[in-house]
């Protein structure tokens, strides 16, 4: 792999991979492209700012309302009788040990004269400045050619899935400073590569490259990890910046050895590189390679001998990757493939240091534009949710959550194939019509992860017994009223029935996931246009249904005390106790309004009706909701009025679908070849009709609207059509 300049990239007006922080200009053009927008953009555009700010100080108020013991956790706990620090003794003694370099120490040094409170809410504030510095950075350093729309929505997309990260959330917890390593990485990175510095003549290049080499330098003195830029400044071709990021290093960590030579042997030599320090490195918070090696329950010289041929392979495949990269002129993926690497690579690797995971986000992968949102989606679902939150709860599935920020990285840094900019389908990939079958991998994930939430939302509902008794006695007085009360009834035969009863267990604790998915499944491989149609008016429901349980917590029959009903599934509950029955513990048992059981089944008949014209299945199919709403009330798990609300929410979904299809419908009138390939199919047409398509495939024509501000730009390519699609 020969040395070559980035520089050296592609060619031509698009001045790839250029990066573009430049003074006070940026901020007044982009006051006047926001000015040139049409309503609907320039209302997303404020909503997302917005959004970015009400996200950030959500997340600085969730930190100074703590009590002072309990916010910035690491960072006061290195507080000495005159601040921040101890002035005297080892910064690795203690409970709670210093984690960070020598050098990181040295410069916090400064620092020991504030005052805890005051430093509190400046190291607050300080840290999210820096959090709004990388988004500006990483935003700005989109590769070319970047369509107006997209430049001005970058920053405060940037910006609030910075603050929704969980690394970024636990940086403001715990008073961490690993955001600074990003930022002097990311800007030393950037602004080496700048061809517009480099067209200036060798007397800028130099000074440009030996600046960046510095702040990499620095950088690695804070975070070691991140020495692994250097072997890529040297690879790029800038060797004069790998010189002075490795002098840095070198002069930084020998600053640490003279003023601490004690702690400078502490943590270099006898913890190599602070292994061991702070919590045990089997943890789950530790998504490095060591850390897995050793939760996989290796010990000892083997596991070193393995974690050592681990890491030189994934460091050297993650530098050639990179290097192709930023020759291509994707500056800021090249920066994610090595800082996913150094996540990897590092010992210790904490969530608050694995932020580089973030901006690999950028990377476009897939050749249809159905294919594009995969990683994307999975990249911030590891961020931004806990691991167990994308993979079901099966002990097999369990190691993958455990590592799944590593996965990532892994991924990130070795294997996922990233396009380069020559390839065609990095502008103009194949679009994905009505007929093309979504991508199964997205599928799953927006599934797992949607049950997720509805389990979460469902759990953490409010859940006061006296609210949920009263609405119960709120539900029977109007059933009373309506001489509708038939669930007493119900559920007295169903009890003294032996095989009544168990039917009714069985079906109610079976047929309620099973029949779903089976039929989106048999959808999914058998009719495309209407399993999109049909999966988005679900979501749709059962989204309602969420709403109902936190809107209008609602005790079930079986949970009513005094009225004598039996609850035939899950036993006698001890209702004169205020924490009756484990399964109060196991998840909320007030989200009763609206029966989702219904719902669901009301659902399927539906889908039945449509995908079938045989009188028997249509019956079944309309059987289906009836013995459902009969088995909810036998087993006392529900009222009448609880199936009513399953009913409403279901037609509401399938009314919300018909809406995003009908404002689909209106963007593709202006656009007669966007859906070629559904009109071209008359079944196809028959299920659109039916149901429309409400779903995300609806990108590849709002990133068509981006076309004439590529137009406008000058921007090259196979036409602007193809190049709006690509961003």
């Amino acid at each position: 792999m020969a040395a070559e300049s980035v520089a050296e990239g592609p060619k031509g007006p698009d001045r790839g991979g250029e990066w573009r922080p430049t003074g006070g200009g940026p901020f007044r053009r982009s006051a006047r492209q926001w000015g040139r927008l049409d309503s609907r953009s320039g209302m997303l555009l404020a909503g997302l700012w917005l959004l970015a700010l009400a996200l950030a100080v959500r997340q600085a108020a969730a930190v100074l309302r703590l009590p002072q013991d309990e916010r910035l956790v690491d960072l006061f706990a290195w507080i000495g009788d005159n601040g921040v620090l101890r002035v005297h003794g080892s910064l690795y003694d203690g409970d709670t040990p210093f984690t960070g370099t020598p050098f990181a120490g040295l410069v916090l040094k400064p620092l020991t004269r504030a005052a805890e409170q005051g430093l509190g809410v400046a190291w607050t504030f300080g840290t999210m400045l820096l959090v709004a510095a990388v988004g500006v950075v990483a935003a700005r350093a989109l590769p070319d050619p970047v369509p107006r729309r997209t430049a001005l929505f970058a920053v405060p997309a940037a910006l609030s899935l910075l603050v929704l990260s969980v690394p970024v959330r636990n940086t403001f917890h715990l008073g961490q400073t690993s955001i600074l390593p990003v930022l002097l990485v990311l800007t030393g990175w950037l602004v080496g590569g700048d061809s517009r510095k480099q067209s200036r003549g060798k007397a800028a290049t130099a000074l440009a490259g030996r600046a960046g080499g510095v702040l990499i330098g620095v950088a690695g003195a804070l975070q070691p990890a991140t020495l692994l830029f250097v072997p890529l400044l040297w690879l790029t071709g800038r060797r004069p910046a790998a010189v002075s990021g490795a002098a840095t290093f070198v002069i930084c960590t020998l600053a640490g050895w003279a003023a601490m030579p004690g702690d400078s042997w502490t943590y270099w030599i006898h913890h190599v590189a602070g292994v061991g320090l702070g919590d045990p490195a089997d943890a789950t918070a530790n998504q490095s390679l060591h850390g897995a090696l050793l939760r996989a329950g290796l010990r000892g010289a083997p596991e070193v001998v393995l974690l050592v041929l681990l890491v030189a392979g994934v460091s050297w495949l993650a530098l050639r990757r990179a290097v192709r990269y930023a020759r291509d002129g994707q500056l800021l993926l090249a920066a994610a493939v090595v800082g996913c690497a150094a996540v990897v690579a590092s010992p210790m690797a904490w969530q608050h240091q694995q932020l580089w995971v973030l901006p690999a986000v950028v990377g476009r992968v897939g050749r249809r534009t159905g294919d594009r949102l995969v990683w994307p989606v999975f990249v911030v679902m590891v961020m931004t949710l806990d691991g167990t939150a994308l993979v079901p709860k099966v002990a097999a599935f369990g190691v993958l959550g455990e590592n799944a920020v590593l996965l990532a990285a892994l991924l990130a840094s070795c294997a996922v194939p990233f396009l380069p900019r020559t390839s065609p389908a990095w502008a103009d990939p194949q679009p994905s019509g009505l007929l093309s079958r979504p991508n199964l991998m997205l599928e799953l994930l927006l599934i797992r992860v949607g049950y997720w939430a509805y389990s979460y939302v469902r759990g953490h509902a409010p859940d006061s017994r006296s609210l949920a008794e009263g609405h119960g006695d709120q539900i029977l007085t109007v059933e009373s009223f309506l001489h509708i009360d038939m669930e007493h009834s119900l559920n007295k035969l169903a009890a003294r029935t032996e095989w009544l009863r168990d039917a009714c267990d069985t079906y109610y604790t079976t047929f309620h996931f099973l029949v779903p998915i089976a039929l989106l499944g048999w959808l999914y491989v058998r009719r495309v246009p209407l399993y999109r149609s049909a999966r988005t008016a679900l979501s749709f429901a059962t989204l309602l249904g969420l709403v109902g349980f936190w809107l209008y917590p609602l005790a079930p029959p079986r949970l009513m005390p005094g009225l004598g009903y039996i609850d035939t599934a899950h036993g006698p509950q001890d209702l004169s106790n205020p924490d009756f029955g484990a399964l109060t513990q196991l998840s909320n048992q007030y989200a009763a309004m609206p029966s989702l059981h219904v719902g669901w089944s009301l659902w399927c008949a539906v889908v039945v009706f449509l995908i079938t014209r045989n009188r028997w299945l249509r019956a079944l199919g309309a059987l289906y909701p009836l013995l459902t709403t009969f088995v909810v009330m036998a087993t006392a798990n529900h009222y009448l009025l609880d199936a009513v609300g399953g009913v409403a929410v279901v037609a509401a979904g399938f009314l919300g679908q018909r809406w995003l299809a009908r404002i689909r419908g209106d963007r593709t009138t202006a656009k007669p070849d966007a859906d070629a390939e559904g009109r071209a199919d008359g079944d196809t047409r028959v299920d659109e009709d039916t149901l429309g398509d409400g779903d995300g495939d609806a990108v590849a024509d709002a990133d068509t609207r981006a076309a004439p501000d590529v137009a406008q730009s000058g921007a090259p390519g196979p036409g602007a059509r193809g190049a709006a699609r690509g961003d």
